[in-house]
């Protein structure tokens, strides 16, 4: 996969008063970057997708409600198949409970400094929207027309080279 970025498929990311580029960007795993824990099939760019982000993000974690051991499991699988990096599965994996994904469970961060990459908006944290990219849940049935990782990377490196938000 050639990943290009397109102005007109640019999220606008706006936090209010913050002029600071995020640094640490937080990764679902079901729907967002695999099918599911069962099925386990990876979204079509993904070993691109993550290339990509490592070199845009200082800091990247595994922000999942899938447990730390199946995700690790499912992480070394992905890596001896060549579908991830050698250094995902290491990636550091939050621990949070309740009904949200709150950013301030990722440590020594303010949570303006994450960014939240989720299919699931039922898991955005109230007052995190503006940190959250919405990708489109992984139909894995027809994986030739998902485009989603493309997409959200473009979103990701404009937001990282703009400098000052507004």
């Amino acid at each position: 996969m050639n990943i290009q970025i397109y102005e007109d498929e640019v999220m606008h990311y706006h936090v209010i008063g913050q002029s600071e580029t995020p640094h640490v960007l937080a990764l679902d795993l079901e729907g967002t970057l695999i099918s599911n824990a069962i099925s386990q099939i990876p979204r079509p760019g993904l070993f691109e997708f993550l290339c990509g982000c490592n070199e845009l993000f200082p800091r990247m974690v595994a922000f999942t409600t899938v447990a730390e051991n199946r995700f690790r499991n499912i992480a070394h699988i992905l890596v001896k198949e060549r579908l991830a990096p050698q250094w995902f599965a290491d990636i550091e994996y939050i621990n949070w409970e309740g009904k949200t994904k709150d950013l301030n469970y990722i440590s020594n961060i303010q949570s303006h400094n994450a960014l939240l990459v989720d299919d699931c908006e039922q898991y955005v944290h109230p007052g995190q929207e503006r940190q959250w990219l919405k990708i489109e849940q992984f139909d894995y049935k027809n994986p030739s027309k998902d485009t989603e990782l493309a997409r959200i990377f473009n979103e990701l490196r404009a937001i990282v080279h703009k400098k000052n938000f507004i």
